[in-house]
């Protein structure tokens, strides 16, 4: 666990460890959850298909194609629940394939027309 106040910047940072260094790495999804199990019926998204939620959320200069870092502020959610889990997706891409996931950036999808 790690222990912070609300609205304090909370700072992450992922890296792949591999000996390729053609990979990279893209964060799609950033969801958290009062329940450490549960990231489906009471959620709130930080991140979500590369397009971001959060307005706290930030990424910040990463020297390697492996490694990304992000802040976001600390948030509590309602009725007391005293904690807060994160689950977030990451990609692994080959370097400099703009074709790959980790280019495509954020990802909306268009909504269908219902049927009258």
């Amino acid at each position: 666990p790690y222990y912070v106040d609300i609205n304090q910047n909370l700072f992450l940072e992922a890296y792949l460890h591999s000996s390729d260094s053609n990979l990279e790495l893209f964060v799609d999804t950033c969801v958290a959850s009062p329940a450490p199990h549960n990231f489906t019926t009471v959620t709130y998204d930080i991140l979500r298909n590369g397009c971001v939620r959060d307005s706290t959320y930030a990424t910040y200069y990463s020297p390697y194609r492996h490694m990304v870092r992000f802040k976001f502020n600390a948030f509590q959610f309602i009725r007391n629940m005293p904690l807060v889990y994160l689950q977030c997706e990451l990609v692994v891409c080959r370097a400099y394939d703009y074709s790959s996931r980790c280019y495509q950036g954020c990802i909306t999808r268009s909504k269908r027309e219902g049927s009258s």
